[in-house]
């Protein structure tokens, strides 16, 4: 078998396991009971990873540089990146709904590149002068991890804002994710009578609390009674204590993935930044790749700045960490469809 055709298959093989998986990971949202299902899933995610990563492989083996020099590529890198950062989250997490969110994107990359692409564009070809320099691996690799750490955090927060189902909560405690209580003000309460017994003792009301591993870090600031088991009360303003939960996890992992996402797309605007200045004799072009990076750095940035700074929780940063998954796709693709500009070479003009 050759190499070409070892590379179609594997494409085409990758599709399919991502496709199985995100049935998978739906079948396991639908049916929680199912624990099977979490562990396909995880295993359908790992074996897209592994296959993604023999290809590219092939590919470089076969072009001799890092196979990050066209669209093909490059789409593939962000899905192995999107399934090795989406490992890391739903170890996090310990939540399926990750990976229900998580594995669409995936495949739709995928199957845009393997499907939908001209099979001019998915051949390697020799590198255009431009790209003939070790900063290629440097900078594309990190901008490209950086993308797919930004998204899946972004999504990770698309999904905290489907949880709660609109409500405005405001997740009250550590913005650094260190793993300690949140408090949650005028969410959901067990029952008048808990109420009643925290204001007895407290003289204030005491909301419900719990942390990213179930109550296993941090010290409450109020105790809940043992014998309460009913967690699945809600009424119409207020969500049960399981959904709150949830979205106090995935508030928390959206915020670290996104934490490691900005420095590398720093890392990576700077290398670039390196690069220009070596090929072209700038730093800096305002060329409309380079400026949409700006405003994704400058969107996160924002995010970043809100939640360590003004305390941002819940909702307010969501938003505008799903506004930043927009950014992300307009300046990774939605610049390229312009054909202008220094990074237009290799993608669809």
């Amino acid at each position: 078998m050759d190499l070409i055709t070892l590379q179609n298959l594997l494409d085409n093989t990758s599709f399919l396991i991502l496709l199985v998986t995100m049935l998978i990971y739906w079948g396991g949202t639908a049916f929680p009971n199912i624990p099977l299902l979490q562990t396909l899933g995880t295993t359908g995610m790992i074996l897209a990873n592994l296959c993604i990563m023999a290809l590219l492989s092939s590919r470089w083996l076969e072009g001799g540089y890092f196979p990050l020099s066209n669209l093909y590529e490059s789409l593939f890198f962000l899905t192995w990146g999107v399934t090795t950062i989406h490992l890391i989250a739903e170890r996090m997490s310990r939540s399926r709904l990750v990976g229900a969110i998580t594995s669409p994107i995936a495949m739709l990359i995928t199957a845009f590149a393997a499907l939908s692409l001209p099979q001019e564009m998915q051949q390697s070809a020799p590198l255009v002068p431009a790209l003939k320099s070790n900063w290629l691996m440097m900078h594309v690799s990190i901008m490209m991890l950086s993308y797919s750490a930004l998204m899946v955090g972004s999504l990770v927060a698309i999904a905290f804002l489907i949880v709660t189902q609109g409500q405005k909560i405001e997740l009250r405690g550590s913005s650094v994710g260190t793993g300690s209580y949140r408090n949650k003000e005028n969410i959901t309460w067990i029952n008048n009578s808990f109420a009643t017994n925290l204001e007895n003792n407290n003289n204030s009301k005491k909301p419900i609390n719990s942390s990213l591993n179930g109550g296993n870090g941090g010290s409450a600031t109020a105790v809940i009674d043992a014998t309460i088991t009913d967690t699945s009360l809600s009424t119409e303003n207020n969500l049960s204590l399981q959904r709150l939960n949830l979205a106090d996890t995935l508030d928390n992992v959206s915020y670290r993935i996104i934490g490691l996402g900005f420095p590398l797309l720093t890392i990576g605007i700077i290398a670039g930044g390196v690069w220009a200045n070596e090929a072209w004799g700038s730093y800096w072009s305002w060329d409309p790749k380079e400026t949409w990076a700006f405003i994704t750095w400058l969107v996160f940035a924002a995010y970043l700045h809100a939640r360590i700074t003004k305390g941002w929780q819940g909702r307010k940063p969501a938003i505008l960490a799903a506004v930043g998954f927009l950014v992300v796709w307009i300046c990774y693709l939605g610049v390229n469809l312009l054909g202008k500009g220094l990074h237009s070479y290799g993608w669809f003009f």
